[in-house]
């Protein structure tokens, strides 16, 4: 399905529907944006988006029953509502007349009330729609939240990423998503990842089976929801191979086109891997900042030789 679902959309915003006489139980929306029909109830419909949402509020109000002769609402109500748009959204609490009700019914287009005022419900809108209609990919890996930071455990199947989750849940940080995630791109320099329906607040432990994270450890050690902040590759040990000591140079992969600082962790019996992660949040969140260990090391060091 490439769109969301005008009911979910209802849902996540509080909307009332004032047409139930129209069906809306399949009705997709597929536009991002929205619309406010100003021109459109002037009559110009040139480049007129009719994907997008329309919303009325205290300025189309206004004008649709201050300046306008009932015919010409009739005239310009259909015109608008032919192009067979989502949905028509009132603001404000403002009332809705039995004209445009019976209108829009003829046209089987919903109407909605809301009692936020416009520009409240444009920016609410806007932000769940890029959300819910941002590009999309799914991959195999661990999404936690730790100090604030979310962090994406990546690695082979069976090198240990849910059983570090299930140590850092215990250290009172939150689970966002354990195998699948699902990472979404809502903006230029921002990714989302969260856990599909199936199997959010679950983690499976090879041994034990499924456990439910929120029922054993509380609403406290789950998030529905996290931007991904940095990720951490678990992989084996290989005793010839050299591993980064410093970081002075930070290393990027790749998601949706968007750049994220990761870390290659060596798997070894004995290390904690719980902890390392909190290190490299917390040094993560450091570097944010404006402070950067491995640089200052350098520059010590630096200073010591010049001496």
């Amino acid at each position: 399905m490439d769109g969301v679902k005008l009911t979910k959309l209802m849902d996540r915003l509080g909307l009332v529907n004032v047409t139930p006489e129209v069906d809306i139980s399949e009705r997709i929306i597929t536009s991002p944006n929205v619309n406010r029909p100003a021109l459109q109830l002037a009559g110009f419909f040139e480049n007129f988006d009719k994907n997008r949402i329309q919303l009325i509020g205290n300025v189309e109000y206004s004008y649709m029953y201050d300046k306008m002769t009932s015919e010409e609402r009739h005239v310009c109500f259909g015109n608008l509502m032919g192009y067979e748009v989502p949905a028509i959204v009132f603001c404000r609490g403002l009332e809705v007349s039995p004209g445009f009700k019976q209108l829009a019914i003829n046209n089987n287009v919903p109407v909605l009330s809301t009692d936020m005022d416009t520009c409240s419900l444009i920016a609410a809108m806007v932000r769940v729609l890029k959300e819910e209609l941002a590009p999309t990919i799914s991959i195999h890996g661990v999404l936690v939240e730790i100090f604030g930071e979310g962090v994406l455990i990546t690695g082979e199947s069976g090198i240990g990423k849910s059983e570090s989750a299930l140590e850092i849940i215990r250290r009172g940080h939150r689970l966002v998503s354990d195998d699948v995630v699902e990472l979404r791109k809502i903006s230029d320099d921002t990714i989302i990842g969260r856990a599909p329906d199936i199997t959010r607040h679950l983690i499976e432990l090879r041994g034990i089976g499924i456990i439910d994270v929120k029922t054993l450890f509380g609403v406290q050690s789950v998030k529905e929801k996290q931007e991904v902040n940095l990720v951490i590759q678990l992989e084996d040990w290989v005793k010839d191979k050299e591993y980064d000591r410093l970081g002075l140079e930070d290393k990027y992969t790749e998601f949706l086109g968007i750049k994220i600082p990761v870390h290659n962790i060596p798997i070894r019996p004995g290390r904690n891997l719980a902890i390392i992660c909190e290190a490299a949040a917390i040094n993560h969140r450091q570097k944010k900042m404006g402070y950067n260990a491995a640089q200052e090391l350098y520059k010590r060091v630096t200073e010591n030789l010049m001496k």
